[in-house]
């Protein structure tokens, strides 16, 4: 049978004329007057703000900069969250013991550690990297613990009777099998770590796309924050686009096929 190809008119065209929409909705009001400038930058001031962005090589060095602790607190919870959530899954006492202590502190905000961030780790790279990893490394444990523990016992039947153990059950049973829910958390708490990010920038960071959308503010730049803006939401989907990319591995496609 033929596999049917996306077909790019419907892909396409639909989001493509919505975004020309709003963009001239967005003029619209702006030439109506409703608003002044200052409060309502039109899409040319916006985009002359981008421009000037580019050429002073702000925008870029402040992208860099975020994208750096997004990407170093993001790794790390990964690293950790990944190995904790395996061993969970497999002992049941373990699980019932740290359970209550892990949900506890998913459910707490991670600006809530901002005070001790700051004093603990100072302003800059290291704070911002720690409120990062508190954000994403419990909603990890807790989709991988829950990935592994509902596995089918059938699936470890079938495997001991073919002689498979140790790491090879690993490798060939358990991650096939929980993969395509810890991508779909990996999804989530990426984008979370993204607005981690510029938040604590934002309250306690001397750069950084969250820094540089408080100094617009204060600078009474609209149109400088708009253009940060823009940016924040553009590069949240390129995350989440290059974590899609993890479904088309083989070993994982069939929990996404419908």
């Amino acid at each position: 049978m033929e596999l049917r190809r996306p077909n790019t008119t419907r892909t396409v065209l639909p989001p493509l004329a919505v975004t020309v929409g709003m963009i001239l909705l967005w003029q619209a009001v702006s030439a109506s007057g409703a608003f002044h400038e200052s409060a309502f930058p039109s899409p040319l001031a916006v985009l002359r703000g981008f421009s000037e962005e580019l050429k002073n090589g702000r925008l870029i060095n402040d992208l860099i900069t975020s994208l750096f602790r997004v990407s170093c607190g993001f790794v790390l919870a990964t690293a950790l969250g990944i190995p904790t959530g395996l061993w969970l899954g497999q002992k049941l006492a373990a699980r019932l013991a740290f359970l209550p202590i892990i949900n506890f502190f998913r459910n707490l905000s991670p600006l809530a550690w901002m005070p001790f961030a700051i004093l603990w780790f100072g302003v800059g790279d290291a704070s911002a990297i720690f409120l990062i990893f508190l954000s994403a490394v419990f909603p990890v444990i807790l989709a991988t613990m829950a990935a592994v523990a509902n596995i089918p016992t059938v699936y470890f039947r079938v495997a001991q009777n073919y002689g498979i153990n140790g790491l090879e059950n690993l490798t060939n049973v358990t991650l096939p099998a929980i993969l395509p829910q810890v991508i779909t958390t990996l999804r989530v708490t990426a984008g979370l770590a993204w607005l981690v990010v510029v938040a604590a920038e934002m309250i306690a960071g001397r750069d950084g796309l969250g820094f540089a959308v408080m100094d617009s503010r204060n600078g009474l730049r609209s149109d400088l924050l708009v253009v940060q803006m823009i940016v924040i939401g553009l590069i949240g989907v390129v995350i989440d686009r290059l974590l899609v990319q993890l479904t088309r591995i083989q070993s994982v496609r069939w929990g996404y096929e419908h």
